[in-house]
């Protein structure tokens, strides 16, 4: 699957001639999901990986979180990538979240855009938490050598899930942060190893939604390159997510 595309540019800069230059970036596409006929959503993604992100997503918002693979077509458009997933499923095994969908264009930076309400989680996720702030630096060289893609285009975010033992089981790479969580969740469930999750890491910032999803997952840990939302700190707190920011340099902050 084509996920990025070389693009002809003017490359100006302080005291030099203008000249022409040839970027790698990473493609931005819209995909529309349709549960039983209806829309859920149009999501801006970065192709590939179309199952993981549609599986992710609709567990981690308590749409479908049944063990059984729903039935699901990907529909191709002009360019050869996926325009649409269509999902067949049981109206008896869906969740809540069904309730307050996505009716509106979803972008690939915000987690709750066109949802119908704003709700928050409860509960506790349940699991003990045993990385230290020192292991941390390993797990994100680890993820940082296996994105791909950002190492060509440097323009997307990267998602991965470490057992307990610190052992990669998932990364998944897209131009959203959501997304890229999403598809490395997804990923797991398909695999049928989402438990074995003891921590994930992401290479952007920390909002709510994001922790939302490490509670969905039941990840007791959580830890970001950049900074956390003021949000994000106080629902990790709530949820009994152990949460790490600004991991990079030898450094990480804890909350709570």
């Amino acid at each position: 699957m084509k996920r990025s595309a070389r693009y002809e540019g003017r490359l100006h800069q302080a005291k030099e001639p203008e000249k022409a230059v040839h970027d790698t970036l990473v493609i931005e596409h819209p995909l529309q999901i349709v549960i039983n006929g209806g829309a859920l959503s149009i999501t801006m993604q970065t192709p590939g990986d179309e199952i993981d992100l549609v599986r992710g997503l609709l567990y981690n918002e308590d749409i479908y979180r049944h063990p059984a693979e729903p039935k699901i077509k990907l529909i191709s458009g002009d360019a050869q990538l996926i325009d649409r997933v269509e999902l067949t499923i049981d109206p008896s095994l869906m969740g809540d979240g069904y309730r307050n969908s996505r009716q509106l264009l979803s972008v690939a930076s915000c987690g709750i855009c066109g949802r119908t309400e704003f709700t928050g989680r409860e509960g506790d996720v349940g699991r003990s938490a045993g990385f230290e702030p020192s292991a941390l630096a390993p797990l994100f060289e680890t993820m940082r050598k296996e994105q791909q893609l950002f190492s060509e285009t440097g323009g997307c975010h990267g998602a991965a899930v470490f057992d307990q033992n610190g052992k990669l089981l998932a990364l998944r790479e897209d131009i959203g942060r959501h997304n890229a969580v999403d598809k490395a969740i997804g990923a797991l469930l398909r695999a049928g190893n989402l438990k074995q999750g003891a921590i994930l890491l992401v290479s952007g910032r920390v909002s709510y939604e994001i922790v939302s999803k490490c509670f969905m997952a039941g990840i007791p840990q959580l830890a970001a390159v950049s900074a956390p939302s003021s949000l994000a700190v106080d629902f990790a707190k709530e949820l009994g997510i152990s949460l790490f920011a600004f991991c990079r340099d030898g450094r990480a902050t804890r909350y709570g």
